[in-house]
């Protein structure tokens, strides 16, 4: 094989995206081969845009076929792993669209059965972790030229989300039919990359807003704080009904700082020693000069280097696809395997579970716990059916 023919399993946004990029040649060693759709208008404009490309009904349809090596899932969260599991007990490499899952118990299950076909290539759309910015920002991290993260903040609130989004379609925002909110559908690649970045949290205490300022029954607004360990913190604060919007990522360590604005500029700041071994320097008679601004660090203390970074339209998603069709043909690593995709839904998890409880959990938490308190949720809606 010297070219990936993919399937893609929903044509909604994200799938007609993905035939876009492929049309467009965008994906070195992949070809589209197939879409597949439950909706007839949906199919139908596929088969107008894509002639030559086989259209398909049903999911087993295209399994069951010999015009793809390789499938997308991109269809509503709680089918990601089930169709995962489908795919690749029909002998098809598989990449999942983010979220991995809803809930945790699922999305196990999922990486489990993929360690049953180690012969499969089986992967997670992370785009983000292709992005330059945050590709360089982890070898900065990972180097540890500034030593140990003590506190982290991140405030992404630049996806609004008018009342008539939630309008679209009966299933969305709602814990039956989307599994959540804004963390499972806005945030899920700002989750993933605080845990790839700063690494995971032992503990979690977050307060959501559950149709706080949207008509809608799941989580529009979240505040939460995020136990690292060795007194190490993060905070992390999201919502959809910003219009001004702020995306800003900071992080604080013991020998500089970096600050990331709007997923494009970097600043990073070094301290010429440790800020505790700076500190301890300090007498008190010196201190009692900070209060008349005097600089008692000396002006070579600090030295900072800002760092701007150009996007281009659909890149990130085409570079995943890429690194998932190199690893189907000669073994590339993979820029995120498909099992990474629990760690964020652990951690969206724990949020939910925290505020459900009003009280801080462990990044260990019960996942029968999280899931019963899913299901109470479900049935008070009466509309979809319980999940397990």
């Amino acid at each position: 094989m010297d070219t990936v023919r993919l399937g893609i399993i929903g044509f909604g946004q994200q799938g007609g995206m993905y035939s876009r990029i492929l049309a467009a040649s965008m994906v070195p060693g992949m070809t589209l081969g197939a879409i597949c759709d439950r909706d007839p208008a949906k199919r139908d404009a596929a088969r107008e845009l894509y002639p030559d490309v086989a259209v398909f009904d049903d999911i087993d349809g295209l399994l069951g076929s010999d015009v793809v090596d390789a499938v997308v899932t991109t269809v509503p969260h709680y089918l990601h792993p089930e169709f995962a599991i489908k795919a690749l007990s029909a002998g098809k490499h598989t990449l999942v669209d983010k979220p991995a899952g809803v809930y945790t118990k699922q999305v196990r299950a999922m990486n489990e059965f993929a360690e049953t076909k180690p012969e499969l290539t089986f992967a997670i759309m992370f785009n983000q972790r292709t992005n330059p910015l945050y590709v360089d920002l982890k070898q900065l991290l990972d180097s540890g030229q500034l030593g140990a993260i003590r506190h982290w903040n991140w405030i992404i609130t630049t996806w609004w989300r008018p009342q008539g989004y939630y309008l679209q379609s009966a299933w969305r925002a709602t814990w039956g039919g989307e599994g959540g909110g804004v963390l499972v559908n806005q945030a899920p690649h700002q989750i993933d990359l605080s845990q790839w970045l700063c690494g995971m949290p032992q503990k979690v205490f977050a307060k959501l807003g559950f149709g706080f300022r949207r008509d809608i029954a799941v989580e529009d607004e979240v505040v939460a704080v995020f136990d690292l360990g060795n007194g190490a913190t993060g905070t992390f604060t999201t919502a959809v009904h910003d219009p001004a919007g702020t995306d800003r990522l900071e992080i604080l360590l013991d020998s500089g700082k970096i600050v990331v604005d709007n997923s494009e500029t970097v600043t990073i700041t070094r301290f010429r020693e440790p800020e505790q071994d700076a500190s301890a320097k300090i007498t008190a008679e010196d201190a009692k000069n900070l209060f008349s601004g005097e600089n008692i660090l000396g002006n070579d203390f600090l030295t900072t280097e800002t760092r701007s970074y150009a996007s281009q339209w659909g890149q990130q998603h085409a570079s995943v696809l890429a690194n998932f069709a190199a690893h189907i043909l000669d073994g590339t690593p993979l820029i995120a395997p498909g099992s990474d995709g629990i760690n964020g839904v652990r951690i969206a998890n724990a949020m939910h579970l925290s505020a459900f409880l009003s009280q801080e959990v462990g990044i260990d938490f019960s996942e029968d716990d999280y899931l019963a308190e899913l299901n109470k949720r479900i049935a008070a809606e009466g509309k979809f059916p319980q999940q397990g």
